[in-house]
């Protein structure tokens, strides 16, 4: 039962669970006090023990239910009229008083499989099963293809080679056994397929949703089908609070400093020495802030939707965050990301500027004119956009004078790299005054240039 639990955590990592090594320990001293024999307990302890959330928990209560639900071997009848039954019945005397006079019954020379198979004893053969599926490592299945192999792989550690040659015996010496028997090794056979199928949905779910967010992190952001948004938010929020768990356990340390083992052995000069009180080298560090200017008209909107909620997601790690969003004119919207759910946040600031023609000109001018004031030598400005102004004046003068109030100035373009000063493209421009320019049009690339801006603050 301690394997089964084991295997239990695995598959409630792939279940979407985070479940650390200290948390399956703290759960397993918990199973040992409550034990094992009522189910609803055991249920209740392991959700106590390892779900932190509402989602986690409704996450691992299905889990919990599809793992321990063991599959059963259906009871079939050989087929057969009931004249055919009657006379069996009529021959089991005689049968038997023959059997005895040999010396048995004609199960005492069959193996463990077929006498458990014939005695139809469902809790055996269930345990049978559970023992062949770890004989055959059945958490390590990963594909849908791998099902007829692990499905071979259960049967062969439970003996069905034995059981072949004795139904080839049986055939000849004792037809309506044989017959019993096959019809149980059928029922057998599908058993082992439910476990198998059963095996697939508890631990593969995790590298099938690995392959599908990989497919996901390299898919064109501004390609992404409308079926697929849902997806691609929740792939910005793992990549978000991926980002938190790197970057806040740093922050936390440096901001305590570093040992100043002068200043601690002075401090305790009266106790021999002994470190009863210790001293901390404190740099000061500049609190980060970031700027934000996203632009949403029809060509590039997908992808400032992504990149909104993904800034706005590392409050933890960065203490000052604005955002901006403009097409022909300028508005700010850290208001509206911060109080509102991802979806009417974006349907409010798509209806006040979003999808319209990008004039980078006017929307700097708005900038300037009413936000200048919010940079400072310790601000990070970022620019989403894909430079293309429509062949209205760019106003690279005011770009200028934002970098150079700014401590970075970094562009991220969504568009690639060929396209860069082609048609309305002002990104060579722009670039001129740019400290970072970066291709951005994957998700995987999203991540890698918040994650480089972030790493900035550490």
């Amino acid at each position: 039962m301690r394997e089964n639990i084991h295997r239990f955590f695995r598959a409630a990592r792939g279940a979407g669970v985070h479940v650390s090594p200290a948390e399956s320990i703290d759960a397993m001293r918990a199973v040992a006090q409550v034990g094992f024999s009522d189910r609803t307990i055991l249920r209740d302890t392991l959700l106590l023990t390892l779900a932190k959330s509402q989602d986690e928990k409704l996450a691992l209560g299905d889990c919990f239910d599809l793992f321990f639900s063991q599959p059963e071997p259906r009871q079939e009848q050989p087929e057969g009229t009931d004249e055919d039954a009657s006379q069996e019945t009529d021959q089991a005397p005689s049968s038997s008083a023959s059997s005895d006079a040999g010396g048995g019954s004609p199960q005492e020379g069959l193996g463990p499989l077929a006498q458990m198979l014939l005695s139809q004893d469902r809790n055996a053969i269930a345990a049978a099963i559970a023992s062949g599926a770890g004989a055959a490592s059945l958490s390590d299945i990963r594909y849908s293809t791998q099902r007829g192999i692990f499905s071979s792989r259960i049967l062969d550690a439970m003996g069905l080679q034995r059981l072949r040659d004795e139904l080839d015996e049986l055939t000849a010496t004792n037809p309506a056994l044989a017959e019993r028997l096959r019809a149980a090794l059928d029922a057998l056979r599908e058993a082992v397929r439910d476990t198998v199928s059963q095996g697939l949905a508890l631990y593969a779910r995790e590298e099938a949703e690995n392959l599908r967010n990989e497919i996901l992190r390299n898919a064109p952001l501004a390609r992404i089908e409308r079926r697929q948004v849902a997806e691609m938010r929740a792939l910005i929020r793992q990549i978000a609070r991926r980002l938190r768990e790197r970057y806040s356990k740093p922050r936390k340390r440096q901001r305590r400093g570093h040992l100043d083992v002068r200043r601690t052995l002075r401090r305790n000069a009266a106790w021999g020495g002994v470190p009863f009180l210790t001293a901390w080298k404190r740099k000061h560090r500049d609190r980060p802030k970031i700027v934000a200017l996203c632009d949403v008209s029809g060509s590039v909107a997908q992808v400032s939707d992504f990149f909104l909620l993904l800034i706005h997601s590392l409050h933890e790690v960065v203490d000052d965050v604005r955002s901006f969003a403009f097409s022909s004119h300028l508005i700010e919207v850290s208001d509206i990301l911060e109080s509102k759910s991802p979806e009417e946040a974006m349907a409010e600031i798509m209806s006040k500027v979003g999808f319209g023609s990008s004039d980078y000109g006017s929307s700097l001018v708005d900038f300037e004119k009413d936000f200048m004031s919010a940079l400072t030598p310790q601000t990070t400005v970022i620019v989403l956009g894909d430079a293309r102004s429509n062949n209205l004046d760019p106003r690279a003068d005011i770009l200028r004078r934002i970098s150079e109030r700014s401590k970075r100035l970094v562009w991220l373009n969504p568009e690639g790299r060929l396209a860069w000063g082609f048609g309305d493209s002002e990104m060579p421009r722009y670039a001129t005054f740019c400290s970072v320019v970066r291709q951005c049009a994957t998700a995987h690339q999203l991540e890698r240039a918040v994650s480089d801006i972030v790493a900035t603050y550490q």
